[in-house]
């Protein structure tokens, strides 16, 4: 598995924001530095395990949602993971990940099974 910075940056600098907190006030409390902070939520340096665990104790979220977001995502969130994670795909990459992801989905449209056997699966 791949670690995304830039969307685990983009989740902290959202949850930082709100709960009206500056980066100079995650920074202070963290014991980190402002420019960390900044360079963690622009993807700029990768967070340690530590870092993450200091950071997430302050937002009262877990490592978990940091890594891995709300599993409750709305439409626009998943766009804007789209967007993040499409944005360094060259033109022959972002075509190939749009054939996947149409074929992904007519054979989701198509077996709608899958998804109904899946959520059975998760309720017990």
């Amino acid at each position: 598995m791949q670690v995304n910075y830039k969307i685990i940056g983009k989740r902290i600098k959202e949850t930082r924001t709100q709960q009206h907190l500056t980066q100079a006030e995650l920074a202070e409390i963290t014991d980190m530095s402002v420019s960390y902070i900044c360079c963690i939520e622009n993807a700029k340096k990768h967070a340690s395990l530590e870092s993450l665990v200091r950071i997430s104790n302050v937002l009262g979220v877990t490592v978990d949602e940091l890594l891995n977001g709300n599993q409750l995502h709305n439409p626009t969130e998943y766009q804007t993971d789209i967007d993040l994670l499409m944005s360094d795909c060259s033109g022959s990459e972002k075509r190939f990940i749009f054939e996947q992801i149409s074929a992904a989905k007519s054979i989701l449209r198509n077996n709608d099974w899958i998804l109904t056997e899946k959520k059975d699966k998760y309720k017990g």
